[in-house]
């Protein structure tokens, strides 16, 4: 029976018999991560929203339609979009 470990940073360099080191690599950087590909997936995608909800609002504000409502939104949108580029770099560092 394999040993059994508590912490994904306890696992051991080399892999077990039978398999390649390219793959325990992998499981073991999912391991001590996990699922960092669907938070940057869903980081890329409200960003990519925000970005849409901002050049909406730029275009209102460029007709000069209700100017009132359309100003906050549009900081609201762009903040979105900074805070998900901000969270997709913290997350790319690790």
């Amino acid at each position: 029976m394999p040993p059994k470990y508590s912490r994904p940073d306890e696992l051991p360099d080399t892999p077990p018999e039978g398999m390649s080191s390219e793959k325990y690599a992998r499981l073991k950087a999912e391991a001590q991560a996990p699922y960092k590909g669907l938070r940057k997936f869903i980081y890329g995608a409200v960003g990519a929203s925000g970005a849409i909800g901002a050049f909406v609002f730029f275009t209102e504000l460029l007709a000069g339609r209700d100017m009132g409502s359309a100003l906050p939104n549009l900081a609201v949108q762009l903040g979105v979009v900074a805070l998900m580029v901000v969270l997709f770099r913290l997350e790319k560092k690790d």
